[in-house]
């Protein structure tokens, strides 16, 4: 299973492939060259390393079809998926309606994190970035509960 942690500042190039950064390639293993991309849940991309991606759509193939709200849910999740296989040089080519959808032009951040890779726009993730709440001790204390000092 991947532990994925890290910002990584990459360019788009004009045909909208983007390189892997060394330090990426190093935590996801040599090996691992097939990915799907599809939409976030925001406006940036999810990638996912082809056995990450085999367990979320066995998790979403498990909904029930004849429940219009997870019909809802498989199309959202479905939307966009692509399969992608790094080229020799640890390029990957992002459909460019993906690229529109993320409103990604040259400037991006991946946003690796437990075992899948968000991809944004740089302007769109530091804005995200920067919209922090105040408290987010106090979410993060909501969410985890109290502290052992308390």
């Amino acid at each position: 299973m991947f532990r994925l942690t890290g910002e990584f500042d990459c360019k788009a190039d004009a045909k909208g492939r983007v390189k892997l950064p060394s330090a990426l390639i190093r935590q996801l293993g040599e090996g691992v060259r097939s990915y799907t991309i599809n939409r976030g849940f925001e406006k940036h991309l999810m990638l996912y390393p082809r056995e990450v991606w085999e367990q979320k759509t066995n998790e979403i193939d498990q909904l029930n079809i004849y429940s219009a709200k997870h019909r809802q849910v498989i199309r959202y999740f479905y939307r966009g998926a692509t399969e992608i296989i790094l080229d020799g040089s640890d390029r990957m080519l992002i459909p460019r309606s993906l690229m529109d959808f993320a409103e990604i032009n040259k400037e991006i951040v991946l946003f690796a994190y437990r075992d899948h890779i968000e991809v944004w726009a740089k302007d769109k993730y530091e804005s995200m970035i920067d919209d922090e709440p105040e408290d987010f001790s106090a979410i993060a204390d909501e969410i985890f509960g109290g502290s052992a000092a308390d």
